[in-house]
C-alpha cells in the first residue's frame, strides 16, 4: 500500500507526478526532474504556467506531460497515478497564506483536503510508491516558535499545514504509507511571486529593473534558494524512508539587512533604493534541519551572495525577453 521497500530488485522507472506544478518550488522541481531525464507528470488546476516558463525552454513546456484537475477531486487524482504508472509523488499544491486568509474555506478544501486525497490515492493502490513527500510550511510552527505545548501557528495557512503533518503521521501508522514532510522558510528566486515571504524576490526583481522596492517585514529567516528547496524535495522522495516524519530545510538564518546588501551587491545601481520594514515575522526565524540529513543526506545549499546574484542576472534576461514584465 503506496510502500516501496528499500532495496527493492527490478523497480520500475521513476515515474515522478507533482502536485501543484505551476508553483515556485512545482516548477524547479520539474526544471531540475527533466534536466537529468527523468520522467515527470506535471498536475494543477490552473493553466497559467507562466513559472514554467521562466525556467524550461519554450520545447520543454510544450513536452510535459500535463493533468489540469482539481487536488480536491479524489477519484481523478487515483486516476492520474494509474494511468501515468506513477512511482513518485511531490505534492506541492497549496493556497498561500493570503489566500487562505481571503476564503478559509477554499484554503482548507485545498490545503487540507487535498492532501488527505494524497494519501488517500496512494494508501488505495496495489502499486509500489516511493515515500509521498509534501510540502509542510515554517508557519506551523506557533508564535513561541515551538510545535507543541498548546501553542496555535498564527496563520489558517499554518494551522493546515500542522493538520497535514498530523494526517501524515496517522496514514503510516494506519495505512503504512510512508511521507516526508519539509519545511521551507523564506523561499526566494525566479517564480517566487506569490505567498507572504515572496517580497525579497520581488525587491530582486525591481533592482534588475532600476525601481524602488520596500520589503514589508524584516527580522531574521532562513532564506533558502528555490533550486536548492526543489533538489531537497527529490531528494526526500528516493530517500525509501519508511516512517513519516517532518523536517525543517538546511540553511542558517540571515537579517534582512544582509539580503538587501547581497541585492545591492548583484546590482549595484540599486544602492538605497531597496529598503523594509524592520518588523519580525510570527515565525522562528530559524528550525532545526539536522534530522533531515540522516534521511536524504547532503542537500545543495547555495550562498546567499550567489542566489541573489544568480536570481538578479536571470530577472534581467526574463525583463529583458519581456517574459516578465513590471505592472
Amino acid at each position: 500500500m503506496g510502500r516501496m521497500p528499500a532495496g527493492a530488485e527490478n523497480a520500475p522507472e521513476e515515474r515522478f507526478l507533482v502536485t501543484g506544478a505551476h508553483g515556485c518550488i512545482g516548477a524547479w522541481v520539474i526544471r531540475r526532474l527533466l534536466s537529468e531525464g527523468t520522467h515527470v507528470v506535471a498536475l494543477d488546476v490552473s493553466d497559467d504556467d507562466h513559472r514554467l516558463r521562466m525556467l524550461l525552454s519554450g520545447e520543454e513546456v510544450e513536452a510535459l506531460a500535463r493533468v489540469r484537475t482539481d487536488i480536491s477531486d479524489l477519484e481523478a487524482l487515483a486516476r492520474t497515478l494509474d494511468e501515468h504508472e506513477i512511482t513518485n509523488v511531490v505534492h506541492l499544491a497549496a493556497l498561500q497564506v493570503p489566500f487562505c486568509r481571503a476564503d478559509p474555506s477554499l484554503g482548507a478544501r485545498v490545503n487540507v483536503v487535498g492532501t488527505v486525497n494524497v494519501l488517500e490515492a496512494v494508501a488505495r493502490r496495489e502499486a509500489a510508491t516511493a515515500p509521498i513527500v509534501y510540502a509542510s510550511s515554517i508557519a506551523a510552527y506557533d508564535v513561541d516558535a515551538t510545535l507543541e505545548g498548546g501553542g496555535h501557528p498564527a496563520t489558517l495557512y499554518g494551522v493546515y499545514k500542522r493538520a497535514n503533518e498530523g494526517t501524515a503521521a496517522v496514514y503510516w501508522s494506519d495505512r503504512g504509507v510512508a511521507s516526508v514532510g519539509l519545511r521551507p522558510h523564506t523561499v526566494y528566486g525566479p517564480g517566487r511571486d506569490q505567498g507572504l515571504t515572496s517580497s525579497p524576490t520581488a525587491a530582486m526583481l525591481a533592482a534588475a529593473a532600476g525601481r524602488p522596492f520596500e520589503i514589508p517585514f524584516g527580522g531574521s529567516f532562513q532564506f533558502q534558494y528555490a533550486s536548492d528547496v526543489a533538489a531537497a524535495f527529490i531528494l526526500a522522495s528516493r530517500s525509501r524512508a519508511q516512517s513519516a516524519t517532518v523536517h525543517g530545510l538546511s540553511g542558517g538564518a540571515v537579517s534582512m539587512a544582509h539580503v538587501v546588501s547581497a541585492i545591492e551587491a548583484a546590482a549595484p545601481e540599486a544602492a538605497g533604493t531597496i529598503t523594509f520594514v524592520d518588523e519580525q515575522l510570527p515565525f522562528p526565524a530559524e528550525a532545526d534541519h539536522d534530522a533531515l540529513r540522516e534521511v536524504i543526506g547532503t542537500v545543495p545549499e547555495t550562498s546567499l551572495a550567489e542566489g541573489v546574484r544568480d536570481t538578479v542576472a536571470r530577472f534581467r534576461e526574463l525583463l529583458a525577453a519581456g517574459v516578465v514584465t513590471l505592472s
